[in-house]
């Protein structure tokens, strides 16, 4: 149980850390397109995942 949090919150990390970097590339003039695009998807990833986990924490 203690690992799931913890597997939770490190996920959750990564999420807010990709944040970052995405609000970084949009505002930076030139930016590709694409690999902010690629950074939506794994963040969108991240959050299906910890949103997964989250659940199958609550029914034990």
């Amino acid at each position: 149980m203690m690992a799931l949090v913890a597997h939770i919150a490190e996920l959750a990390e990564k999420h807010k850390l990709l944040e970052r970097r995405i609000e970084e590339a949009v505002s930076r003039p030139g930016s590709d397109d694409l690999e902010i695009h690629r950074m939506k998807l794994e963040k969108l990833k991240l959050k299906d995942e910890i949103a997964r986990l989250s659940g199958s924490e609550t029914r034990h």
